[in-house]
């Protein structure tokens, strides 16, 4: 019999760096390969899953709305999808008037792009060095990696790139022709960078200053992810437009934007999504939510996330540069190669991601058991160290 590896071998289109393993069933924060062997999960589907795998509330509503209805488009209204929007504005920041929905991450980073400058008639995007915010042409515009930018030049002109973090840089390139400020409040891709509160206000004055748009890039730092339910909430910001993806459905592919005050009304059909707001991500939403009210999970993964970058800071190792994070978004920058690190955990039976060359990226389900999270430490410390000793 023909192996999954060797099948998606042969069959995938080859843009995913494979590793050797196959996964085909999740529980919690665990997930099992096609042998039956356990793993911890602190991949979770790129931060795709903070409920865990097969969250039972979400599965359950998947199957109720999946009986009733799964497609319809937005020029109808719906149910799920109007308790939804609701309860999507209620959780955000300050001053949210409205959503969109989409399906992905980029969508929504698009849709944001597009607002802006159809609100402001302005060309120019504001972002930062190291910032990652999609592959698709406009979010890849936004995008500072050269390595995936590059193939596909000429991008989408009217992008200014400054420094992560340095405030008078970020103030002295916005100007009247800007349309927007984008910015991640933790860089993922970048290195789990969190922005400092004076680079983020200084962003948001700016904004203020010049008539420009704050928007906040919170595709994986959004639903709990750094023990708030929007990571911009550490600040006090208040942005205009809120990107939201990866974590929204509880796993389901959707994507949103949530719009500010400031906007206004917004033309009809300057925008649009098919499949954007289904009523089943809409009914798996709904259920995610209801999750993260109910056990409190917010707040779970603050007192979670103090303690895990206690411990990856206290590893005691020549080759640690920094322990990083906010919340459960969590990163252990390196002096060495991260990848020799990142299989020696998955061969103990640990899955974890790279952040750049030298950075390990860790994202646990914020329902994951404190006794699996210590594992997952332990296992970082053992897997550190030994690398060094081989280095």
């Amino acid at each position: 019999m023909t192996s999954i590896l060797e099948l998606e071998a042969r069959f995938d289109s080859g843009v995913y760096p494979k590793r050797d393993l196959a996964l085909v069933r999740g529980e919690g924060a665990l997930v099992f390969d096609a042998e039956g062997r356990r793993y911890i999960d602190c991949v979770a589907g790129i931060g795709s899953v903070n409920l865990g795998h097969a969250h039972p509330r979400v599965v359950a509503a998947i199957r109720e709305q999946a009986g009733r209805l799964m497609v319809c488009p937005g020029i109808f209204s719906n149910d799920r999808r109007a308790e939804l929007l609701q309860r999507l504005v209620a959780a955000g920041p300050k001053g949210m008037a409205r959503a969109f929905l989409c399906n992905s991450g980029a969508e929504a980073v698009e849709g944001a792009i597009k607002l802006a400058r159809l609100h402001t008639g302005r060309p120019e995007i504001v972002a930062a060095m190291r910032g990652f915010h999609g592959r698709t042409l406009g979010a890849l515009s936004a995008t500072w990696e050269k390595d995936y930018r590059a193939p596909f030049e000429p991008l989408v002109p009217g992008f200014t790139h400054v420094p992560f973090n340095d405030a008078p840089a970020l103030t002295a390139a916005v100007s009247q022709r800007t349309a927007a400020v984008l910015l991640e409040v933790v860089q993922g891709e970048g290195g789990v960078r969190p922005a400092t509160r004076e680079f983020l206000h200084a962003a948001q004055e700016a904004c203020r200053t010049h008539g420009a748009l704050l928007i906040m890039d919170e595709v994986q730092s959004g639903f709990g992810r750094t023990g708030r339910m929007f990571a911009c909430e550490h600040h006090d910001l208040r942005p205009d437009l809120l990107c939201m993806a990866k974590s929204m459905a509880g796993g389901l592919p959707m994507g949103g934007i949530l719009i500010g005050e400031r906007l206004g009304e917004i033309p009809r059909k300057v925008h649009g999504s098919t499949l954007g707001g289904s009523p089943l991500a809409c009914a798996a939403a709904l259920a995610t939510l209801d999750v993260l009210e109910e056990q409190e999970l917010v707040g779970r993964a603050a007192r979670l996330g103090r303690r895990a970058l206690e411990r990856l800071a206290a590893i005691e190792a020549p080759v640690v540069r920094e322990a990083r994070g906010l919340g459960l978004f969590l990163g252990l920058d390196l002096r060495i190669k991260s990848a020799p690190v990142v299989r020696r955990l998955q061969e103990d039976g640990i899955l974890v991601l790279q952040a750049g060359p030298t950075v390990i990226r860790i994202l646990p389900p914020l329902v994951i058991e404190e006794e699996d999270l210590e594992a997952v430490l332990d296992g970082v410390a053992r897997a550190v160290a030994a690398e060094a000793s081989a280095s």
